[in-house]
């Protein structure tokens, strides 16, 4: 069933993707993921990128990220980012730290691609457009997590990175945490030659997953060019990281099949806006 559910908006607001059964599952968690309408951006980032480094008016993307502070029902000061860099830094985010990114990059977690906290009322917020969102929940220890794997974070296996760091800093169990793996390109759109088709075996081979189970992410189609997917990828490594196979829930959401509902860097031609995939704990 898709974990992912369509929340329509009024005109000027943003329309979401909530994950709705997982909040109902666990009611302290608030997580989901934008679309790309219900804000200010002009072409080509209309209208609601929360990207601040894609060439669009900073004004426009301060306005964008305020909107959907509102529509999440959290203050704005809430809301924080990082500087993402395509590597598997995971930051761990105190109070002290929830706010940071939200109007610049300057004052961003710099150089980090994964996020998880313990503290209420910090909305993890991460920037995507095409990768892959790795949402990460420990319904025990109440620690939450959120990832940004695109293909070089997905080789050096950030989902188990983040997992490893919710364990040495929180206590978390691998076999509590529950993940959800969100939209991004689908292996249906997602062609690549033979030097990422590369990484991807090593990387597999590496962390011990069978030639077998790399044949279903990496399908070989003309000479040199090959489909990946990603999603499937990163839900074998989530898995062979100690993550039930029953806790992980994966989307059927394409960007690229998808962009009249989400941006998507390749199909687009790289001038495009940026989602964002948020998590954090309720205050209340």
């Amino acid at each position: 069933m898709e974990p992912f559910v369509r929340k329509k908006s009024n005109s000027g607001e943003p329309e979401l993707f909530v994950l709705e059964r997982l909040q109902e599952r666990f009611p302290f968690v608030q997580a989901g993921f934008t679309s790309r309408h219900g804000g200010v951006s002009s072409a080509p980032f209309d209208s609601l990128n929360l990207g601040l480094h894609v060439n669009d008016a900073d004004e426009d993307v301060v306005e964008n990220r305020k909107r959907l502070a509102a529509a999440l029902g959290v203050p704005f000061e809430a809301l924080t980012f990082g500087e993402q860099v395509h590597g598997k830094e995971v930051a761990v985010i105190e109070k002290k730290q929830m706010g940071s990114g939200r109007i610049s990059r300057a004052d961003a977690i710099q150089g980090k691609d994964a996020f998880i906290t313990a503290g209420k009322g910090i909305m993890l917020c991460a920037l995507y457009a095409d990768c892959v969102p790795l949402y990460l929940i420990d319904p025990v220890n109440r620690v939450v997590g959120i990832a940004h794997a695109g293909w070089k974070g997905t080789v050096q296996n950030i989902g188990a990175a983040a997992l490893a760091s919710m364990t040495r800093s929180f206590g978390s169990r691998p076999e509590d945490v529950h993940a959800v793996i969100g939209p991004s390109i689908g292996g249906c759109c997602y062609e690549v030659d033979d030097f990422v088709a590369g990484r991807v075996y090593e990387s597999h081979l590496d962390t011990g997953i069978s030639k077998k189970q790399t044949e279903t992410v990496v399908i070989p189609r003309k000479e040199g060019k090959y489909q990946l997917n990603l999603q499937e990828c990163n839900r074998q490594f989530l898995e062979k990281a100690g993550i039930l196979s029953s806790h992980i829930e994966v989307t059927e959401l394409c960007t690229s099949c998808s962009t009249d509902l989400f941006f998507s860097h390749r199909k687009e031609g790289g001038s495009t806006g940026r989602m964002a995939a948020w998590i954090g704990l309720r205050n209340d």
